[in-house]
């Protein structure tokens, strides 16, 4: 079980998520649990909920999980998959309002340094600051 919160990325393209993963990958390692969710079941264009639910279980860490989301359906199924984990974890997983490339590297990068949950979003989230 890693020390490090995990991120979980979510697109309507699973091609986009699995790049924005890829590039956080090769860019922070392998030291923060990394996951990812895209495109509908069917293999098109949307998310799935039981998907998303997967990702945040395989980037678990008891530091919590900052998810990373590209259009507004996919911050609703994923704040619908939050409402459906287990009640003792729901307030260690938190939706960052950040560009999902940019956000995800950001974020990882944080929380590669052991921060915890809410500096890691913040970090994510300053690329939105005005």
């Amino acid at each position: 079980m890693s020390r490090n919160v995990g991120i979980v990325i979510v697109s309507h393209s699973r091609k986009v998520a699995e790049g924005a993963a890829d590039m956080v990958r090769q860019m922070v390692g392998d030291s923060v649990p990394l996951a990812f969710a895209g495109g509908n079941p069917d293999g098109g264009i949307g998310t799935d909920v039981g998907a998303i639910m997967a990702a945040i279980e395989a980037a678990w860490s008891e530091q919590g999980v900052a998810v990373l989301v590209d259009l507004g359906g996919a911050e609703t199924n994923s704040e619908m998959a939050i409402e459906m984990m287990p009640e003792e974890r729901r307030d260690r997983i938190a939706i960052c309002n950040a560009p999902i490339v940019e956000g995800a590297v950001m974020a990882a990068a944080e929380a590669s340094g052991g921060s915890d949950l809410a500096h890691v979003k913040a970090t994510a989230e300053e690329l939105m600051a005005p």
